[in-house]
């Protein structure tokens, strides 16, 4: 903020409002350099678009996937781990596209979901929460078949005292 500050004798700071109109002046411009000559601008805007997303894929699979590190020493496992979390970023990149959403938002809405085991007299059964609109539509974006409602269901063994009677 000191660029656009200044002093008075009096000690009072006052908002220099030229160097502020003249900031105003580059919002939204950006100043990119390369040592190649044969590059041109749309090339080294493309190339400088494609450096932030791999910073941003690089910031995701720390934070968004936690993946934390893993210190290797077999060259076959480090290499292993680099594939696994290769394939980690481009899946969350698919589902993002495919949906319009972030990663983040299709991780909140779907661990929202939960399967429940019900067991009685009857016998055990294994039911899914009921999919909300929002369910709905990151299963459908990403072509993807949405859990059953109820995925297991085995009926109570008939107890000898029951045999009996029957």
């Amino acid at each position: 903020m000191g660029r656009w500050i200044r002093q008075l004798k009096s000690g009072r700071l006052v908002i220099d409002r030229a160097k502020v109109k003249a900031e105003e002046r580059l919002d939204g411009k950006y100043l990119l350099a390369t040592s190649d000559p044969d590059i041109s601008a749309e090339d080294v805007a493309l190339g400088y678009k494609n450096l932030l997303e791999a910073e941003r894929g690089f910031r995701d699979m720390k934070t968004t996937l936690v993946l934390r590190p893993v210190f290797h020493r077999l060259e076959r496992r480090i290499r292993a781990h680099v594939l696994i979390c290769w394939l980690a970023l481009l899946l969350t990149r698919v589902a993002e596209r495919s949906s319009g959403q972030t990663w983040r938002r299709i991780e909140r809405e779907t661990s929202r979901l939960a399967q429940v085991t019900l067991a009685g007299e009857a016998g055990t059964v294994a039911q899914t929460t009921p999919l909300r609109p929002a369910h709905k539509a990151i299963y459908q974006a990403l072509s993807i078949e949405p859990p059953p409602r109820v995925s297991a269901f085995e009926p109570a063994s008939p107890s000898p005292d029951r045999a009996a009677e029957a």
